[in-house]
């Protein structure tokens, strides 16, 4: 059987307002990390260990903090080793919770849903470990007025 390089998804919350709106369908690249790591600002689909689960069982989130690295939320900004991560143009407001400060262990990140204050993400489950990560979203290809690379 063929193996599948690419997915399609579409998203079913506002967690990701407002890069990905709800119902956007969108392409995820499951062949990419076998030859680049995960970046900073990558959205991802991914999926959580039993004991992280809430409801659904896949998820599509941004990386925001990488193996190795110290992070921290407080005073409605991310913080990565002592500096403020610049990302005005894809949250959907500054969050409104503190957490960490800490460091993410090997092989694994910090996902957060750009819709900060409304995402079931790393701030309530941890750390995703490299392995959990199914691929990552690169284009919307629909609805319509939608369809382009995803930044």
């Amino acid at each position: 059987m063929p193996r599948k390089f690419f997915e399609a998804r579409y998203i079913p919350s506002g967690a990701m307002l407002p890069t990905l709106e709800i119902n956007d369908r969108l392409l995820v690249n499951k062949f990419v990390y076998r030859f680049q790591e995960p970046q900073r600002k990558d959205i991802i689909l991914f999926d959580l260990s039993e004991d992280q689960l809430q409801s659904e069982s896949t998820f599509i989130k941004r990386i925001i903090g990488l193996p190795g690295e110290n992070l921290e939320v407080k005073a409605g900004r991310v913080y990565v080793n002592n500096q403020p991560l610049q990302e005005d143009d894809y949250i959907a407001e500054r969050p409104l919770y503190n957490w960490g400060s800490e460091q993410i262990p090997a092989n694994s990140y910090f996902i957060l849903g750009d819709n900060r204050n409304n995402s079931y993400d790393s701030h309530y489950w941890g750390f995703l470990p490299k392995d959990r990560i199914i691929g990552k979203a690169t284009k919307i290809f629909w609805p319509p007025n939608r369809i382009g690379v995803i930044e």
